[in-house]
């Protein structure tokens, strides 16, 4: 992995011709900004965010259904038919 400054990525082609990741770094307040993933690794990495993301719904869904199931029919609620 290479690290780089934004200034270093704008002064420069041979970045977008790597074949490694890059770790972008704001140069003055020496903070990561994000990472730079060159073409050869689009495949693997598009299935990898694929997988995240599916994840992260599935987290969700099963947080809201914990919590339909916590919740309980009161007296002036009207349940959804299932017992």
């Amino acid at each position: 992995m290479i690290q780089a400054t934004m200034a270093d990525m704008r002064k420069s082609i041979d970045f977008f011709q790597t074949d490694q990741v890059i770790n972008i770094i704001n140069g003055r307040k020496k903070q990561e900004v994000g990472y730079f993933v060159p073409s050869v690794f689009k495949a693997d990495f598009l299935k990898f965010v694929t997988k995240l993301e599916k994840q992260k719904r599935l987290d969700n869904a099963r947080r809201a259904a914990k919590a339909q199931q916590l919740d309980a029919i009161g007296d002036a609620t009207v349940g959804d038919g299932i017992e």
